[in-house]
């Protein structure tokens, strides 16, 4: 136990350490270059706009305008790291919308009810996607390819082609802020709290992680990298709190922007610390070895494409919300935009590797670049060539650098160093990065390592 307690922590300057930083393995340097374009391109339109991009109601109206497709990003993350793709998010999206406010409108159904039907709808046509993928042996990409024709063609069924208006109490989650309460002091008291609620949540995790390192024996990083790493987030947090709070008289955080921080907090929790979570990974990284290793790859193909649905269907009652009204159009290119969040944030095309964070901060990208360009004037046109370039150069670069054997940038600046220190961050610290699989993929070519019919889209 003694041992334990003496766990080596590094000293000294090292560029690894860098990756560390904001999680550590192999998508932590893809993470940490995308963070800093993300940063770049909010202060390059922050001043071609005269700063209305961190303007309080821009901000607001960004979160509302973007958190149905970073809850979407989230489940396809897991669809991906798994293997998989999931193309029929937007359509399920939009026929849970439609259900839920005929519901509430023609069904008399209560709020809190039709909401809870949304959610089991969600599930049964995930159950029924993924029974296909997962017990049939029918690639993901064909199930969900029927699936956006299917449900798409039932939203306008059910609902005549027609716009279907909602009640205002259930616009609230759409479009709803932080109640304010307490004295004027200038600011939403409600999102001052929040933020204060972040930060302190933040230093907690950082002192808890360490703490975890040493009980396990593991090196841990230089005490300078968790300084920096404390003081770049407390000060990204508290200047978010304080322009959310600064708005407009009756609007702060809002609701669907707490929503969609929930959803991040619960499923990092599952993918990083959970055994499903170590399961997906293996999954997407090696089928052969995790099927040796006992894991059932039917119930986790099954389970991604169940939680893809359910997802869906949260931010289907976002989107509605927000409208305030359900319609024939709703969802249209949601899929798109969530798959490129996805690829953006640092996934590997071939699975096994992605974060949930990664893939907020890809999607953030992608929203900057839609809200930055809308604001100068850009054309519609313009913009979808944009952001097609974005993504192909993201994925571009992944590639690229796995067939160079340099998974990211700080790779590149460690390569001297890694020929004298043989393994990668995980074999040093001891333990395996919890953002990435238990076990690596093959030397195999995707199609010589596809998985059997009946557990991947890659028969």
């Amino acid at each position: 136990m003694s041992a334990n307690r003496d766990a080596p922590t590094k000293t000294g300057f090292h560029f690894r350490d860098l990756g560390k930083m904001f999680g550590g393995g192999q998508s932590s340097g893809r993470q940490v270059g995308i963070l800093g374009a993300l940063v770049v391109i909010i202060i390059l339109f922050e001043i071609l706009t005269g700063g209305l991009t961190l303007d309080p109601t821009n901000l607001i109206n960004l979160v509302n305008q973007n958190a149905y497709v970073l809850i979407l990003a989230i489940g396809m993350v897991m669809v991906i790291i798994a293997g998989h793709i999931d193309l029929s998010v937007g359509s399920v999206a939009a026929f849970v919308g439609i259900v839920v406010a005929t519901a509430m409108v023609s069904w008399h159904f209560p709020v809190p009810v039709a909401i809870l039907l949304g959610l089991v709808l969600g599930a049964v046509i995930g159950a029924w996607q993924g029974w296909w993928v997962a017990y049939v042996g029918v690639p993901a990409f064909i199930v969900t390819l029927a699936g956006m024709l299917i449900f798409r063609g039932a939203n306008q069924y059910f609902g005549n082609s027609n716009t279907v208006t909602v009640p205002d109490s259930f616009t609230f989650i759409g479009n709803g802020s932080i109640p304010d309460f307490g004295p004027n002091i200038g600011y939403s008291n409600g999102t001052l709290i929040l933020g204060i609620l972040a930060i302190a949540a933040l230093v907690w995790q950082e002192f808890r992680q360490r703490r975890t390192q040493t009980l396990m024996g593991a090196e841990k990083a230089p005490v300078w990298v968790s300084v920096v790493k404390l003081v770049v987030l407390v000060f990204v947090a508290g200047g978010a709190t304080m322009l959310f709070a600064s708005g407009r008289v009756g609007t702060s955080f809002p609701i669907s922007g707490i929503i969609l921080g929930v959803l991040v907090l619960i499923y990092s929790f599952v993918t990083r610390n959970t055994t499903v979570g170590r399961h997906i990974y293996a999954v997407g990284g090696n089928w052969h070895a995790a099927e040796l290793s006992g894991v059932k790859i039917k119930r986790i193909n099954f389970f991604v494409m169940l939680n893809m649905s359910v997802l869906a269907s949260v931010a289907g009652m976002i989107g509605v919300a927000r409208a305030g009204a359900s319609g024939p159009g709703d969802g249209t290119g949601w899929e798109l935009d969530a798959i490129a969040a996805v690829f953006i944030g640092g996934a590997a095309v071939a699975g096994g590797i992605g974060t949930i964070v990664g893939s907020i901060i890809g999607g953030l990208v992608i929203a900057i670049l839609n809200n930055g360009l809308q604001l100068l004037g850009v054309s519609n046109d313009r913009v979808q060539i944009i952001k097609g370039l974005v993504l192909l150069f993201a994925v571009g670069i992944d590639v690229y650098s796995k067939r160079q054997g340099r998974p990211s940038i700080i790779g590149i600046l460690t390569r001297r160093r890694r020929s004298t220190n043989v393994g990668d961050d995980a074999s040093v610290a001891g333990v395996a990065p919890l953002d990435r699989p238990s076990v690596e993929p093959g030397e195999e070519s995707a199609e010589a390592s596809s998985r059997p019919e009946s557990t991947t889209p890659n028969a």
